[in-house]
């Protein structure tokens, strides 16, 4: 009798700079970036997103040179907007985007990875405005969300995930269901990331579920849930709450990752699976044991 059940190998294992504590383009405590090239390759993983824009090479003939000699592609590009903003902030939003969109699509990637602006200063925990969304706001954003999903689509032939990040706009259940209702499944799709979404509060696999379709690139990781439930009743930013601990090394906190990667197997479409476990700022020895762990651990997974 064979197994109808769509094989997991049409989801590839990858990581980026943030599992090396990257944050940032230049940081005096970051992992300098060939050392990250060498050690991501060493663990394991065949795929990579580029990271903070600027941390690694921005020339793409240095970083297509690089990444071939130790076997790496890239997945995707990662840019920061705050497109809730409205019309006013494109052309700033444009500026910062399309030099990213051009390397994603010289290295030949097809995804470019979109979190909206936080609210409060990840760094500081300042309050930077309001965490709630006004119904105009919450127009601006999917409408110029959708408009940037066009012009990245046309311009350079790169689909938009959108990724739902913790003291951002887009963030839990509610917020995420309501962001995926407004916009246009042809051209915004959802970067699940699995710790993030726990953070909030949100199933990840109810999600896959429910919203299949709109799943377009998946990043790994797990919060702890003690150290996250001390930081969510002492309201602390990510940023801080990341300094503790907050997410973790698989397979020590949840969401579990086998029902996760269950359920998007499903779903029997090619996904990018990256793991992205934020550890900023961090000893530099730290990240490649714990890399190497994690590709093991989702080797026992099947992917």
């Amino acid at each position: 009798m064979t197994s109808s059940v769509p094989p997991l190998n049409r989801i590839r294992v990858g990581s980026a700079p943030d599992s090396w504590g990257v944050w940032f383009p230049d940081d005096p405590g970051q992992v300098p970036w060939r050392r990250f090239l060498d050690e991501v390759a060493e663990a394991g993983y065949e795929w990579i997103e580029l990271g903070p824009y600027g941390y690694l090479p921005t020339d793409p003939a240095q970083l297509g040179e690089e990444t071939a000699k130790r076997g790496l592609k890239v997945s995707a590009g990662t840019v920061f907007t705050g497109l809730h903003h409205g019309p006013s902030v494109w052309e700033k939003t444009w500026e910062h985007v399309s030099d990213i969109a051009a390397l994603t699509r010289a290295m030949g990637a097809d995804h470019l990875v979109v979190i909206p602006s936080f609210w409060r200063d990840d760094k500081t925990g300042e309050v930077l405005e309001d965490r709630t969304l006004t119904p105009a706001q919450w127009r601006d954003l999917t409408e110029q969300t959708e408009r940037l999903g066009r012009e990245v689509r046309d311009r350079y032939g790169l689909r938009i995930v959108v990724h739902p990040h913790a003291d951002t706009h887009v963030d839990t259940e509610e917020n995420v269901n309501r962001f995926l209702d407004a916009t246009d499944p042809e051209l915004v799709s959802l970067c699940l990331d699995t710790g993030h979404y726990a953070y909030c509060g949100g199933d990840s696999v109810k999600l896959i579920e429910t919203y299949g379709e709109r799943i377009g690139y998946l990043h790994l990781k797990q919060v702890d849930p003690a150290i996250l439930a001390e930081v969510v009743a002492q309201e602390v930013p990510f940023g801080p709450a990341v300094g503790r601990g907050v997410m973790c090394e698989p397979p020590a906190g949840v969401p579990a990752l086998e029902p996760v990667l269950a359920a998007a197997r499903g779903l029997d479409v090619d996904l990018f699976a990256i793991v992205e476990q934020d550890m900023y700022p961090c000893p530099p020895d730290k990240p490649f044991p714990i890399a190497a762990r994690t590709r093991r651990f989702l080797r026992s997974c099947g992917v």
